[in-house]
């Protein structure tokens, strides 16, 4: 992760965040006492470029980060969030508001727990970005976003974390009354 940061300001990318699973679930590794890789699936590395929307735009970051993190032996998963309303619907089920920014993309994860990222700002500083701020997060507790309406992806996504991670406590989606 901390090599992830490193390397990122190389890409020159606005905008952009390491962020989701690969920092909350590392801090969930580090509470349990376990390999602090453990059970993490890829690194997710967000930016934000709004002025070329193609797949081939992005493509060629993709590439680009690619090489930049080749010998780091996990999978860094880079996506513009500037074109994530354009395949998400397909991919989840459901439309969604292009984001305005990565931050912007940050708050609508499906928990507020998992509501963060890291970039490293142009003196070379961690800036941290976490809306929900850290209770949850080292509490174990795992909290439903309402920015985000979808239950059957927050319920699969808590189902994994809980296997993984049994110490949780996935509080439940809220229900209507």
């Amino acid at each position: 992760m901390a090599e992830v940061l490193r390397r990122a300001p190389q890409l020159g990318l606005s905008g952009w965040y390491l962020t989701a699973g690969g920092l909350f679930q590392t801090v969930w590794n580090h509470l349990a006492d376990r390999d602090l890789g453990a059970g993490i699936r890829d690194y997710d590395f967000f930016y934000f470029d709004d002025t070329d929307l193609s797949y081939a735009a992005e493509n060629d970051v993709i590439e680009t980060a690619a090489d930049v993190f080749a010998d780091l032996g996990v999978d860094v998963e880079v996506r513009n969030q500037a074109r994530v309303h354009l395949w998400y619907e397909q991919h989840f089920g459901a439309t969604l508001a292009p984001y305005r920014s990565s931050e912007d993309a940050i708050d609508h994860f499906v928990s507020t727990t998992c509501c963060f990222g890291i970039t490293v700002d142009s003196h070379g500083m961690d800036r941290v970005y976490a809306p929900h701020g850290f209770d949850d997060l080292f509490a174990g507790i795992v909290r439903p976003n309402p920015r985000l309406p979808m239950r059957h992806v927050y319920e699969a996504k808590a189902a994994r974390w809980t296997t993984e991670w049994p110490n949780l406590t996935v509080l439940p989606w809220p229900t209507d009354d």
